[in-house]
């Protein structure tokens, strides 16, 4: 994951090899020999269940393939889960997405295909039985930054759901990388000839990130509402959308907020290093999203890589001097932007497997412990939904500077 937002631009480059690739990729058989990875187990009480679903929105021909007369995802669902001995542990991509991601990444200066990204299983159980005691849970949606797809954001997700959340997970189609539908079809990301197309003309570039962001938007509010319907049987009954929230990475931060202002169901939200602004650089002024030029009136936390504050960022700025309601800031010290997803678990393992210097692990995740990262992730993440999902105690987390996560720094 690059440093900075500059995904499509680098991608612009790589558009005609990364086709090539996804193609021959797709068909060709595993590799011995590549680089398999591990991601850390969830810290909450609960064994966790998965299951994944196609939604079709009738109501809107696909934004990014006007041919096509109805728009269509995929999600997967994260729940705690009882008994789940007898049933497999899910792959973190399915093969489809898994070439799709190996062709075309954020990954600075990383040989994706010396990986088997197929290969990493998830701690969520395929189809394991809802544990309903304690039910119904709250919800809490996640979008993954642009380019991404929504698997690259399991460890936090399956740690949510380990503590006793329903974790509901989107791939937004035709941005991430691959997706992979029932039957085996996959569609490929489009951004990347988009940008090109609009490159370098500003005004385009910029008409391209609102319609991104816009998408995304509509996206979740179209799961949001079919959810109810689209259940299976299994798991109807399990979910509490009165308590509902949302977090994402990057442009999933970003999608988080926005959604939130735009749609009263969400009740508090948290952005992990998105920018708000329709803009390619963080530091860079202008072009505000409704949500930064006009505020929130329920809560809201931003979790930002180390620099990236009140004092760089103008669409945070404003987004704070216009809100209203509850709000906190921190940065990890030492974070980068992709410290907020697997890569922080990830990078570390393929570095030391196929030899690559310090350097390109610091330009990926920062020079935060990847343990002491991910830790401090979890807690505030799930503290703050704790608090206003749940109304419980946030073990003084949001007070100041705390012993047990010395590397958080509040901003305000």
């Amino acid at each position: 994951m690059q440093t900075r937002r500059a995904a499509l631009r680098s991608a612009v480059a790589a558009v005609t090899l990364s086709a090539i690739s996804a193609r021959t990729a797709s068909a060709a058989p595993r590799e011995a020999g590549r680089v398999r990875l591990t991601l850390p187990a969830p810290s909450g009480p609960y064994p966790v269940g998965t299951i994944s679903l196609r939604l079709v929105d009738a109501s809107r021909p696909d934004p990014w393939m006007t041919s096509q007369p109805y728009r269509e995802l995929m999600i997967g669902i994260r729940y705690p889960a009882r008994a789940v001995g007898a049933y497999p542990t899910a792959p973190q991509m399915l093969p489809g997405e898994a070439a799709g991601f190996a062709a075309l990444n954020n990954f600075s200066d990383v040989p994706s295909d010396q990986v088997d990204w197929a290969a990493t299983r998830t701690h969520a159980h395929e189809g394991a039985p809802v544990d309903r005691n304690a039910g119904p849970y709250p919800v809490v949606c996640y979008s993954p930054g642009a380019g991404d797809p929504r698997s690259l954001g399991t460890t936090l997700c399956d740690d949510l759901a380990s503590r006793g959340y329903v974790v509901v997970t989107l791939d937004h189609t035709y941005d991430a990388t691959a997706v992979q539908f029932p039957g085996g079809r996959v569609e490929s990301t489009v951004l990347p000839a988009e940008f090109a197309k609009a490159y370098p003309d500003p005004d385009r570039i910029t008409a391209l990130l609102r319609k991104t962001l816009a998408v995304r938007v509509a996206d979740i509010r179209f799961v949001l509402d079919e959810l109810p319907g689209a259940l299976p049987r299994e798991l109807r009954g399990t979910l509490d959308l009165a308590r509902l929230g949302m977090f994402g990475q990057s442009a999933g931060g970003f999608t988080a907020l926005q959604a939130m202002y735009d749609d009263p169901r969400i009740a508090a939200a948290a952005d992990l290093d998105g920018v708000l602004a329709y803009v390619q650089e963080d530091s860079t002024p202008g072009n505000l999203s409704t949500v930064a030029a006009n505020g929130l009136d329920r809560p809201f936390l931003l979790i930002g890589k180390e620099g990236n504050d009140l004092g760089t960022v103008p669409s945070w700025d404003s987004l704070w001097r216009h809100s209203h309601g509850w709000h906190r800031g921190l940065t990890l010290h030492g974070a980068e932007h992709a410290t907020y997803t697997d890569a922080e678990a990830v990078i570390p393992q393929i570095a030391h497997r196929l030899g690559l210097p310090r350097k390109t692990v610091v330009e990926n995740i920062g020079t935060i412990a990847p343990r002491r990262a991910i830790s401090a992730q979890r807690a505030y993440l799930a503290a703050f939904f704790d608090r206003w999902l749940r109304d419980r105690d946030d073990q003084g987390l949001f007070d100041g500077l705390s012993d047990r996560y010395p590397e958080a720094r509040f901003f305000s």
